[in-house]
């Protein structure tokens, strides 16, 4: 007997996956650079995004955090990101997924969101930063890690149960405000640590 695909056709997370994969290859990359050219020119100034002692990438990027498997984090991103990519084109573009690949994606995103978790820690509590980059980075794992796991209650990827589905549905809706209200612990705790609100608006404005 075949593997059982799921037969829904999540749209809106295709969507979402394929706009977060390339906004989080390209902070990815973004950092690439900035770790080859302070390589390659040590001791050549501060990176194009260090912004304040607060708001900067270079103490990250230079930290034991900043390359925690052994090879600078950003090169991570730059081959992970490619899977939401490839996994919301591939949807859009009619594919049905087997249950067991789904939940190789979301094994996947668990992890990315976890490591995220770790190094927002890591960088508030004990590098004492906020790297512009990897804030972008943070920005859109959230809320893809809450959107998959909505998905795979929804579709039966889960259950079977009409009750879990029926909870996957209601979930939907509130995967935004499940991201927004984990932006707003973070930044809370950033501001009560770092006193960080003041320095990110006079980066932004």
């Amino acid at each position: 007997m075949p593997p059982r695909t799921i037969d829904s056709r999540p749209t809106v997370l295709a969507v979402w996956l394929v706009i977060a994969g390339v906004i989080g290859w390209t902070a990815a990359f973004a950092l690439t650079l900035e770790k080859f050219h302070a390589l390659a020119n040590p001791g050549d100034g501060p990176a194009s995004c260090d912004f304040s002692i607060i708001v900067q990438c270079t103490a990250n990027l230079d930290s034991p955090q900043g390359s925690a498997f052994g090879f600078p984090n950003p090169i991570l991103g730059l081959t992970g990101w490619v899977a939401p990519i490839v996994v919301g084109t591939a949807i859009l573009a009619g594919a049905r997924f087997a249950r067991w690949f789904w939940w190789a994606f979301a094994a996947g995103i668990t992890f990315a969101f976890g490591f995220v978790l770790w190094l927002i820690g890591q960088s508030i509590y004990v590098l004492g930063t906020l790297c512009p980059w990897c804030m972008v980075t943070w920005l859109v794992t959230i809320p893809t890690f809450y959107a998959v796991i909505v998905h795979l209650l929804r579709s039966g990827v889960v259950a079977d149960s009409p009750r879990v589905r029926r909870l996957g549905a209601a979930l939907s809706s509130w995967v935004p405000l499940m991201a927004f209200v984990t932006y707003a612990v973070v930044l809370l705790l950033a501001q009560l640590r770092l006193d960080a609100i003041p320095q990110l608006i006079d980066v932004i404005f």
